[in-house]
């Protein structure tokens, strides 16, 4: 028989380390949407994230293996909750095969929690930019959406060069935006100001539109030979970086893509449609040029004690064991730079991402920067060898309030061309020194 336990009984166990509680609500509840109308939305403080969802995704061992990285282990007294019991009793079954002997549901549900004031609840500080299917469903078929009245928006399919993924299938509605209409194809840096302009106003992009971004990821592989037209959603956070920069707003990503829409069971369309162009875009741009850093105000970071340059690579390119890139010679690293772990290669950011392709756990994240020396309190700026991980990575600060990010667009692409920029390696045959 499952055991329960009260919502009085685990508000006087919130700061008990022996006590993990555990909820299986969609990541976006999770984050902070109010998906089922609560009257908060966010998570039981302190709580950490194992969507139900994800148990069908993974086998056992790797369900065990997840649940261990967030501190839910045997020898913890684990709590369960959903939106209501039934949800949560899934879990506590799976825990309970494999030597769980503590752990309890939390019967009353999030719900009434969250309809207590005097309960502590914790969200992602900017939520509402990191949308989910539901709400962009909502969105256009012009269904009541929980965020902030948006009077126009454009929903942008994002690829680098795949217009053909984009005819082929996408989301109702949805116009095609070119990662190449943002970055000159010469060293993948934003184009100029006039080129950004264009770009917007002929996909009917104003600084006060709403513009939500997608991708779409097809197992990109280094031996293809443009792996980057298969990692989308890469795409879709370097078009928010550049976009943001620009001027525009109200820049959203749906969380998980194309294919977190599609396993959300909603439709999509074929062909194209085709924006609508405006006449201007209501700003200068760069309206916010703090976004975006060019190389000589990157030369000083290292030394800044108030500024720190983060690397997202995986550790072989940081090391400099190679240059993960076709067309970039050396690898390491900008000295003084910390490592960021992006993932296993230039096209992919497992150490970010769920297993479903959605940011990883924001508290996930922000333990991992702060153990590298990555704070809020600083000037942040994340590089990596295009821009496109780093924009990610960026994004994610965002979302998590940090009020001074950046990217290094020219990246390592730039920084390694250069002979007279040091660079530093773990191996000293490899690259200069």
């Amino acid at each position: 028989m499952i055991r329960t336990i009260s919502t009085a009984e685990l508000a006087q166990r919130l700061d008990d380390p022996r006590v993990v509680i555990v909820d299986v609500r969609p990541i976006a509840a999770y984050n902070g949407w109010r998906l089922q109308g609560e009257v908060r939305g966010g998570h039981i403080h302190g709580a950490v994230t194992c969507p139900q969802s994800w148990t069908e995704l993974l086998g056992p061992d790797e369900l065990q293996t997840l649940l261990a990285s967030k501190g839910v282990v045997p020898e913890k007294w684990v709590v369960v909750y959903g939106y209501d019991r039934p949800s949560a009793e899934a879990l506590v079954r799976q825990l309970e095969k494999h030597g769980y002997d503590e752990v309890k549901v939390y019967q009353a549900g999030f719900p009434a929690w969250a309809n207590d004031s005097e309960l502590p609840v914790q969200r992602l500080a900017r939520y509402e930019s990191l949308v989910h299917p539901q709400w962009v469903h909502n969105l256009i078929s012009e269904q009541e959406a929980h965020t902030n009245p948006i009077n126009r928006y454009v929903l942008c399919h994002v690829t680098f060069g795949a217009r053909q993924e984009y005819e082929q299938e996408h989301i109702p509605g949805a116009v095609h935006l070119d990662t190449n209409d943002l970055e000159d194809d010469r060293d993948r840096n934003r184009r100029s100001p006039a080129e950004l302009l264009r770009a917007a106003i002929s996909h009917g992009i104003t600084r006060d539109t709403t513009v939500v971004l997608y991708g779409r990821n097809s197992n990109p592989n280094m031996s293809q030979a443009q792996p980057a037209r298969k990692a989308g959603q890469l795409a879709a956070a370097r078009a928010a970086n550049i976009l943001m920069y620009a001027g525009v707003e109200d820049v959203r990503l749906l969380d998980g893509g194309f294919d977190a829409w599609l396993a959300a069971g909603y439709g999509s369309e074929k062909g194209k449609q085709h924006p609508v162009p405006v006449p201007a875009f209501g700003g200068e741009i760069p309206v916010r040029p703090s976004y975006i850093l060019y190389i000589d105000e990157v030369r000083s970071i290292p030394k800044d004690p108030h500024g720190v340059l983060v690397n997202f690579s995986n550790w072989r390119e940081f090391k400099g064991d190679t240059s993960g890139y076709h067309y970039i010679g050396l690898g390491g690293h900008i000295p003084g730079a910390i490592w960021g772990n992006g993932g296993t290669d230039a096209h992919h950011m497992h150490h970010y991402r769920n297993v479903d392709n959605t940011m990883r756990e924001y508290h996930e994240i922000a333990a991992n920067w702060q153990a590298a020396g990555i704070t809020p309190d600083k000037r942040v700026t994340f590089y990596c060898g295009t821009g496109w991980r780093a924009s990610e990575t960026f994004f994610y600060a965002y979302l998590l309030g940090w009020p001074d990010v950046a990217v290094y667009d020219g990246g390592w692409f730039e920084w390694s061309a250069d002979p007279a920029n040091p660079i530093e390696t773990r191996h000293p045959m490899a690259g200069r020194n």
